[in-house]
């Protein structure tokens, strides 16, 4: 199996042809709100600044705040990246005592919306989720499509596939993250290094996810799954699969799969053969990643409020999704096409979690 990310690699769960359709024409046809994991208590040491952006990447924003504001990069408080391609709104902290040098602050196309206070520096992941709307236009599909692919997705889940963002421009990051871990790159900073090497994770848990969808799995446990419960976090093994399935199908709790590294042990019995073969498609064991902390990562998540609205040559799809999940796993199930492919870079991630 090639480590080029495609999505017609990867098994959809729903059978429809898809509505076809194009994204991103302007950059308000796609949205993304930062849902918050907490709410502002109002006094502290950290300014949270609510900010919308729209042509920037994350990480340009970041660097222009602190070139302009003289607050030290490490100071920055960030939850997640967001899409440059899109309108985005998303918090951020910095010490309180910058606060009078915010009116500094100027960049084309972001703005501050809000400000207040919290005891905490904003942290990576303290989000969560995102809430998109997205704008498909030219579909071939209309809205009644793309709603009955919804429902399905409401009532078993959204396969939690790695999006092409993690994968890099053109789909390639994961062959150079393979140099990296048989030490035949050239690279050498650290954190390219690591987001390479994550591409290759990703990789192997796509396949893993794949493989039970084309075996029926997803909405059922297999001997040896490490399950995860919806509403807790919990984290058990699967002993009694019989036993434990009707639970998955009643979407309280998932299968997970391993994003490989030396804090996270490869699943085993019959979870584990499953998880020994999307290795081998790759030709690649579990200790080539020794150099990683590694992680478990639901196969499944579930979109909230999910709608569609019917627009001129196509629809507005609405959804909200967990930290860590990518819209475009939602928008391929209803398009069935590439979507996102050819346009990605290594800060356009919908949420990138895991595996580091």
């Amino acid at each position: 199996m090639s480590l080029v990310f495609e999505w017609a690699a990867l098994r959809a769960l729903t059978e429809s042809v898809g509505t076809g359709g194009t994204l991103r024409q302007e950059a308000q046809d796609f949205r993304v709100d930062e849902v918050g994991a907490y709410p502002l208590s109002g006094e502290g040491d950290h300014l949270y600044l609510h900010v919308e952006k729209t042509g920037h990447t994350t990480a340009h924003v970041l660097r222009e705040l602190s070139a302009q504001v003289g607050v030290r990069d490490r100071d920055i408080g960030v939850a997640g990246l967001k899409d440059r391609h899109a309108v985005t709104t998303q918090w951020l902290s910095v010490p309180a005592k910058y606060e009078r040098r915010l009116g500094e602050f100027s960049l084309d196309g972001v703005r501050i919306l809000d400000t207040g206070r919290h005891g905490n520096k904003l942290g990576m992941g303290h989000l969560r989720g995102n809430r998109f709307v997205v704008r498909v236009r030219d579909a071939a599909g209309g809205a009644a499509e793309a709603e009955g692919v919804l429902s399905t997705l409401s009532a078993h889940g959204v396969p939690n596939y790695f999006g092409p963002q993690r994968f890099g421009l053109g789909g390639l990051n994961a062959e150079e993250g393979l140099r990296v871990l048989r030490g035949e790159s050239r690279l050498r900073d650290p954190r390219v290094r690591r987001f390479l090497v994550s591409s290759v994770q990703s990789a192997v848990f796509n396949a893993f996810l794949s493989l039970r969808l084309e075996r029926g799995l997803f909405t059922s446990l297999l001997s040896g799954d490490m399950a995860k419960k919806h509403d807790t976090g919990g984290v058990f093994l699967v002993e009694d699969a019989a036993a434990e399935s009707p639970r998955a199908g009643r979407g309280e709790v998932s299968a997970t799969g391993t994003l490989f590294g030396k804090k996270t042990r490869p699943l085993t019995l019959d979870a584990g053969a499953l998880e020994a073969e999307a290795l081998a498609l790759f030709d690649l064991t579990p200790t080539v990643f020794a150099s990683r902390r590694g992680d478990r990562r639901l196969t499944r998540v579930f979109a909230e409020g999910a709608s569609v609205a019917p627009q001129e040559g196509g629809y507005t799809l609405a959804f909200t999704l967990p930290k860590g999940s990518f819209a475009t796993s939602v928008l391929r199930e209803v398009m069935k096409t590439e979507v996102d492919r050819s346009d990605t870079d290594a800060d356009s991630a919908d949420e990138m979690g895991g595996g580091e």
